[in-house]
């Protein structure tokens, strides 16, 4: 009885990270980074993304995400919320958006991400 209970338990903590999506497509803009909402303090050199509130409601700060346009493609650690976001859109740090696109172009339509 005590395992079916342990292990019941286990499936229903680890059920919420996959309550929101893994994956995505959607608009890249960037942003300068400082205090983000996971209580890092970030700088536009590092790899960083915020993402809308729809997808960082559900707990997801300091996860992984691999973003890729146009056969290039960036790894990215989630660190802030992006109210203005849509909510497949994301928001990244200068350095990270310009391993994808000059920061020139301001925004870049069709990206897809993905959670690891």
């Amino acid at each position: 009885m005590f395992s079916k209970l342990a292990a019941l338990t286990a499936i229903f903590t680890v059920l919420p990270m996959f309550a929101v999506a893994q994956s995505g497509t959607g608009d890249a803009t960037f942003f300068n980074p400082g205090l983000g909402a996971c209580g890092f303090t970030n700088s536009d050199s590092d790899p960083i993304v915020a993402v809308s509130s729809q997808i960082f409601n559900s707990g997801l700060c300091g996860r992984q995400m691999n973003v890729n346009f146009q056969g290039l493609s960036v790894t990215v650690t989630i660190v802030d919320s992006c109210p203005g976001c849509g909510p497949g859109d994301i928001d990244l740090s200068p350095s990270a958006f310009s391993q994808l696109a000059d920061l020139s172009v301001g925004r870049i339509h069709g990206v897809q991400w993905n959670i690891v």
